[in-house]
């Protein structure tokens, strides 16, 4: 297995986007997705991109993504905000949701980032296994979510 993690490029959108979906049917939630490719791209590459992302390629396919962008917090300042993390089921559990989750935290230290939040299923316990590795990682059962749909 020869893994490479390195930031996408819009070319990586196609491959992201079928990565999107992999998500959304392991979420039980596939109607969810409403954005194609042109969005994604659009979104991360056009004029004021609103995401970044690491992904992980194995023989120039993406096999595996980190997607963040940039949220404020008035008590935290500004902190990375993971709106996915995945790895197609072929290649889980082989440290490749470590690798990328690294890559994150290196960047969030580069920019300067007071911290990383996400949010992770409460139903997901390979996920939230994940996590618990990291180290000192916090969960908050207080907050409930909210969305309103436009």
């Amino acid at each position: 297995m020869n893994i490479t993690i390195r930031k996408a490029l819009k070319e990586d959108c196609e491959q992201i986007m079928q990565l999107v979906h992999e998500l959304a049917l392991y979420e039980k939630k596939p109607e969810e997705v409403i954005i194609d490719f042109n969005d994604l791209a659009k979104s991360g590459f056009g004029e004021k991109p609103a995401w970044w992302a690491f992904v992980a390629e194995e023989a120039g396919i993406v096999i595996g993504f980190a997607l963040y962008y940039i949220r404020f917090s008035t008590w935290k300042g500004e902190r990375m905000y993971v709106e996915d993390l995945l790895v197609t089921e072929e290649y889980r559990g082989k440290g490749i949701g470590k690798l990328l989750f690294d890559a994150l935290i290196q960047e969030a230290k580069e920019k300067k980032f007071s911290g990383i939040t996400w949010q992770v299923l409460d139903w997901n316990e390979p996920a939230i296994n994940f996590y618990k590795k990291l180290g000192n990682v916090e969960f908050d059962g207080e907050w409930l979510n909210g969305a309103l749909p436009l």
